[in-house]
């Protein structure tokens, strides 16, 4: 059980950054000694996030032990530089299905079993499982959430249980700026206190989130009908770069706020290096989520940590549709391009052109898990003439079955956590670009999350290993374990394809290498740049 506690909840709407707040205030407290954990509450009814579409709820996130998470815990990893687990993720899916499954095995010796205390006891004993000096709880959704109402009274239980005087409640709400009058309103904040006090929970700290920075006067108000000190209300307004959040939370002193509400011993200076000056980059992702912003989100941050410009989403379907000039008058303008993971067919034509290009004109291309499988489809098709090859996911009876699901995943009926799930070991082939990138390492750890794998066997002619002659005709393996995990093409500056995530691996301050070598790329490419001349009739 944690020694301490810090809750944030969120009001007015959703999406104004409780992860970030979270994931921010935790790192501001581990650079100042403390030992911190993160738990995300999500009380949608799902079990987990793998099954949920991109485009509806952002990313899914691949935890170590294969846990697929909400993508608030890759905010916790990449701010707080720790490994996040399945025990830092509570959904009410979860939550639900142990008590009935408890109840089935009459654990509850024949109780009528009730939201409370039944349903509030599970969600305080999976709190009390993770242990650290300082546990940060965020409540997912909105104060006033039908769905959100129980934990939060599980919350107000373990407060009772655990001591007051061990929990900070920090609740971040958003303050409109109305245009037309010039100025801002703080009655949805009003409101938001309001209704979380009817839950029997008082804040001791508000950040009011906001387009632009809010007045003293503003936060005097807030203050005072939040039932707050006024020096507890922290202003964050929005920000060209979320990673200045924890330098912004303790140059307004939240450090302070937090060390004397929970009695905390801070030592050492706050020191939080991020990149500051961004190369003149242009990065491509080929996508097809396009529904939100969040969909990519781990790869965006990776190639933001990087000192680079997030990537420009490239809509893969879009490109399915055009004419080779075209595809080179869309592409011509990058200095490097990633071809991320998907389920489906739809938009892999798209993505297949879009790898064609960067081969044919030796442009910067990193495919990750189904990229790097489409990179394989696209050599055979384009450079072996095998314009039937294809993944049995997209063609079931193509004559060339390059990718195939894994012989595992055959009999699985199941979708959720079904998958090749979590970290293991990929071997990296010496003599290979990927084990220059990775400085020589024999191997690394790395996330996976696929069930379709490349069909080596059948059509070993494809590839050779590094020992074996230079044919431009072959794939290069450089990482195999019982399964190709990474390949490339050595008449290329950079043609890498893996069949893990290196995105999920990134924290700040410690970027994965393989972004590392495609920025590097990518920049050699924009040195060099001149008008690309348009090449017809490449083989």
């Amino acid at each position: 059980m944690a020694e301490k506690y810090i809750v944030v909840t969120g009001g007015v709407i959703s999406g104004i950054g409780k992860g970030v707040l979270a994931a921010s205030t935790g790192r501001l407290l581990k650079e100042m000694g403390v030992d911190i954990q993160g738990i995300k509450v999500d009380p949608y009814l799902n079990v987990d996030a793998g099954t949920m579409n991109p485009n509806q709820h952002g990313e899914v996130f691949v935890t170590e032990d294969g846990y697929e998470a909400d993508l608030d815990l890759g905010h916790y990893e990449r701010f707080m530089g720790i490994q996040m687990h399945r025990e830092n993720n509570m959904t009410a899916g979860q939550v639900y299905s142990s008590v009935i499954q408890k109840e089935r095995e009459g654990k509850y010796l024949g109780s009528t079993v009730q939201m409370v205390p039944h349903v509030t006891s599970e969600i305080k004993e999976r709190i009390r499982r993770i242990r650290s000096e300082v546990l940060i709880i965020e409540i997912g959704g909105t104060v006033g959430d039908i769905e959100g109402e129980i934990f939060l009274e599980a919350i107000r239980e373990l407060t009772l249980e655990a001591g007051r005087e061990r929990f900070l409640f920090a609740h971040i709400t958003f303050v409109p700026h109305i245009r037309t009058t010039e100025e801002f309103k703080t009655k949805p904040t009003q409101q938001s206190v309001q209704l979380l006090r009817r839950i029997g929970i008082q804040p001791d700290v508000i950040i009011a989130r906001s387009e632009t920075h809010i007045e003293p006067e503003e936060r005097k108000k807030i203050a005072l009908f939040g039932g707050v000190r006024q020096n507890m209300v922290v202003n964050i307004p929005d920000m060209d770069n979320v990673y200045k959040v924890p330098q912004l939370l303790y140059d307004n002193n939240l450090h302070l706020m937090i060390s004397e509400r929970l009695g905390l011993q801070l030592s050492g200076p706050f020191h939080w290096d991020i990149p500051s000056l961004f190369r003149p980059l242009k990065i491509g992702l080929i996508g097809k989520y396009l529904g939100t912003n969040d969909a990519y989100k781990s790869i965006d941050e990776s190639v933001f940590l990087c000192g680079v410009e997030k990537p420009e989403m490239i809509d893969a379907q879009e490109l399915e549709s055009l004419e080779d000039k075209e595809i080179h008058s869309r592409l011509s303008s990058f200095d490097g391009l990633i071809i991320p993971g998907g389920f489906g067919k739809r938009g892999t034509e798209g993505k297949i052109r879009a790898i064609q290009y960067c081969r044919e004109h030796d442009l910067p291309v990193l495919g990750i898990c189904m990229g790097m499988q489409l990179m394989v489809i696209e050599f055979a098709r384009n450079r072996l003439g095998w314009k039937e090859a294809n993944s049995t996911e997209f063609d079931p009876n193509t004559p060339y079955p390059l990718i195939d699901i894994m012989e595992n995943q055959k009999k699985s009926k199941l979708i959720g956590g079904s998958m090749r799930l979590g970290g293991q070991i990929a071997p990296i082939l010496a003599g290979t670009r990927l084990c220059e990138v990775f400085g020589s390492k024999k191997e690394s750890f790395e996330r996976h999350r696929h069930r379709y794998e490349v069909n080596y066997h059948p059509f070993r002619q494809l590839y050779r290993f590094p020992e074996d002659p230079e044919d431009e005709f072959r794939l290069t393996i450089s990482s195999v374990s019982n399964f190709v995990e990474a390949i490339e093409w050595s008449h290329h500056p950079f043609y890498i394809g893996v069949q893990f995530h290196p995105e999920f691996r990134t924290k700040a301050g410690d970027v994965h290498p393989l972004f590392h070598a495609l920025i590097s790329k990518a920049e050699e490419k924009g040195k060099n740049k001149r008008e690309v001349p348009f090449r017809e009739n490449m083989v």
